[in-house]
């Protein structure tokens, strides 16, 4: 028998994600084929009175095409999604993973010709000109990743994704008003002390929209300004490979020394990607109620309860900041205590100590009031 806990999923996705209108044209992406989601999708789709299309992708042939690409092949491929992409009005890419490293091997110079092409389409197509939402799928390598059983993480799963969005959007506006009344930012914690300005760019309500799981609100920094250093205490995982203790120094917006603990080289050779690769695209708080530990899964980590994350390369049209770039690498750091603490300052008042607001007017998004 089907979870029916997917049906309300699906529901919310096409009805509150993407707000499927009659006649609107939908691509259903699957990564790592999970057919039950997808058939509920596919029925939501027609019950809303919108057209589904669906795209059926497999991640190990996937590896296998980026062993062997060329620039021109790949160029082709973007060129004919871009063409499927403009036809349509909402897109959701459902992606599952059996092994987050399966393109681990794959040469970096061949990861570069993938995010120059088929990605940057997704940045600049996909991103800019439809409704959209990207989401997991709950499975025995997440469950791994969690450090739970698979049911245990099927619980989790969809207490994050099925939560009352709406609830959470309306406690963000006073952050997201905040941060549109904010000049400087200083972040600060073990090894971290950054400071950089967020003046007159928008700042954007993540609240089921884009993300499942979602909880964050983000804009970007003033290009040139970002100076200082931040020290990442979660793994961040980039292009099949998780990378530890990366540790970041800027000058003048540009990230001019860059370390970690396991593949440096690796580290520099993305950031190496173009020019804008090293300046920084996004500045994000993250308010989940549900997701307290990192699990090397980008959706779910930049959400973290108490967490940041700070983004190399691209940024997003709605809180443009002027960077561009093939990559779009959030790192994430955890301020709360047991991570060893930090604060976030606007314009020198202090607004999260430890991971939990303490101005009266965002003390509803710390936990105990979101869930």
């Amino acid at each position: 028998m089907r979870d029916q806990r997917l049906d309300t999923l699906a529901h919310n996705l096409i009805n509150y994600s993407i707000d499927l209108k009659p006649g609107e044209k939908v691509l259903i992406e699957n990564f790592g084929i999970q057919r039950e989601l997808v058939k509920a999708l596919v029925k939501e789709a027609y019950a809303a009175g919108g057209q589904p299309f669906v795209s059926l992708k497999d991640n190990q042939i996937e590896r296998e095409l980026l062993l062997g690409a060329t620039l021109p092949q790949f160029k082709l491929q973007a060129d004919f999604e871009t063409a499927v992409m403009k036809e349509m009005d909402a897109y959701i890419g459902l992606r599952a993973f059996d092994n987050i490293n399966a393109k681990a091997d794959v040469p970096a110079d061949k990861n570069g010709i993938y995010s120059q092409t088929v990605q940057y389409m997704h940045s600049n197509v996909r991103v800019k000109q439809t409704k959209w939402v990207v989401l997991r799928y709950p499975n025995q390598a997440m469950a791994q990743l969690a450090g739970r059983s698979l049911e245990g993480f099927e619980d989790f799963y969809f207490d994050v994704c099925n939560l009352d969005y709406s609830k959470m959007d309306e406690a963000m506006k006073p952050l997201q008003s905040l941060m549109e009344r904010t000049d400087r930012v200083r972040l600060v914690g073990p090894g971290t002390d950054l400071s950089f300005s967020i003046k007159d760019i928008p700042a954007i309500r993540c609240s089921g929209q884009n993300n499942i799981p979602d909880g964050e609100v983000y804009t970007a920094p003033v290009k040139d300004s970002v100076n200082g250093v931040l020290t990442h205490n979660t793994p961040s995982p980039y292009n099949g490979t998780t990378f530890e203790n990366i540790k970041l120094t800027f000058k003048d917006g540009k990230i001019v020394d860059a370390t970690c603990s396991n593949e440096p080289e690796k580290l520099n050779a993305i950031l190496d990607t173009d020019e804008g690769a090293r300046y920084i695209g996004e500045f994000a708080i993250g308010v989940n109620p549900y997701i307290a530990e990192p699990m090397q899964d980008i959706l779910f980590d930049e959400k973290i309860r108490g967490s940041f994350h700070f983004t190399p390369g691209q940024c997003y049209d709605e809180a443009y900041n002027g960077n561009t770039s093939g990559i779009h690498w959030d790192m994430v750091n955890i301020q709360r205590a047991d991570y060893g603490g930090g604060q976030i300052f606007f314009d020198d008042v202090l607004i999260r100590d430890n991971g939990l607001f303490v101005l009266p007017e965002l003390e509803a998004l710390n936990p105990d009031n979101l869930k």
